[in-house]
């Protein structure tokens, strides 16, 4: 029973390759405009394997398709991911808990977090550039920027919305103010954080690319930034493939912790 979801969800997609492989076979479009998606897949292997990958006296070699060009734009594509989401996160969750715990530190700092955040990370990257030059600073401080927002806005929103029935029961039950922010208002915010770091790291992921194709040197942008400069687009295509497919198992990873997390929450609403 668990083949026909999949096949269900991969009806739309093969239908629409196929329609681009007749529309690329029949020549409605220029190769270079839009290659086929052999040409694609093609391009896309060599891409992933490396020269020697393809060398019949070194294919008995082990290891060899972790040493291509593609597996190690990706790696640095995800080590600013998931970098940057760690440092937006652990700066977000705290502050989150605090201006949601407290109305105090929420009217203090709730317009300047206003004002901000209507601001996209690709606007600040002048100043990334100019403060931390190129690299892989100034992109992880896009990303930082990118991830931070989604997860505090979603702690403040958790915490402030949780039910005032559990906070009035664990008063009179005598619970303290750490006890009530520990094992209510905390275990209370917890989807609403999940669902704050879910759309984080995906905003994460957009902003590395980004990033990637203006002040660094390396990952999954820049090497397609650099294949439409020599107009390979069948290499264009690939990478995006590539960022597309990333994405999908980043979130695929996302979304079971988050129901692992929160078995408990799923138990009360059955």
């Amino acid at each position: 029973m668990r083949a026909r979801p999949l096949l269900t969800g991969l009806l739309v997609p093969v239908l629409l390759v196929a329609a681009w492989q007749a529309a690329a076979s029949a020549g409605l479009a220029s190769p270079q405009a839009l290659p086929s998606p052999l040409d694609v897949l093609l391009r896309w292997w060599e891409y992933l394997a490396p020269p020697e990958a393809f060398d019949p006296a070194q294919s008995s070699r082990l290891g060899w398709i972790f040493s291509g060009e593609l597996v190690g734009d990706a790696l640095a594509s995800l080590y600013r991911v998931l970098l940057g989401f760690a440092i937006g996160t652990g700066l977000a969750l705290p502050l989150g808990l605090l201006m949601g715990a407290s109305d105090r530190a929420h009217r203090l700092l709730n317009p300047l977090f206003q004002v901000l955040r209507p601001i996209p990370p690709i606007a600040y990257i002048p100043l990334a550039i100019l403060w931390f030059g190129l690299g892989n600073p100034p992109a992880v401080f896009l990303i930082v920027i990118g991830a931070f927002f989604p997860v505090l806005i979603n702690t403040i929103t958790g915490v402030r919305h949780l039910d005032a029935v559990y906070l009035r029961a664990a008063r009179n039950l005598g619970a303290g103010r750490v006890t009530i922010f520990t094992r209510v208002m905390l275990p209370g915010a917890t989807p609403y954080i999940l669902a704050g770091a879910r759309i984080g790291i995906g905003t994460a992921f957009i902003v590395v690319i980004v990033s990637e194709m203006i002040a660094v040197n390396g990952g999954l942008g820049y090497r397609i930034l650099e294949a439409r400069e020599y107009t390979w687009t069948d290499k264009v295509i690939a990478g995006m493939f590539t960022i597309g497919l990333i994405g999908l198992a980043i979130d695929t990873v996302m979304s079971r912790i988050s129901r692992y997390l929160l078995r408990w929450h799923q138990e009360l609403e059955r």
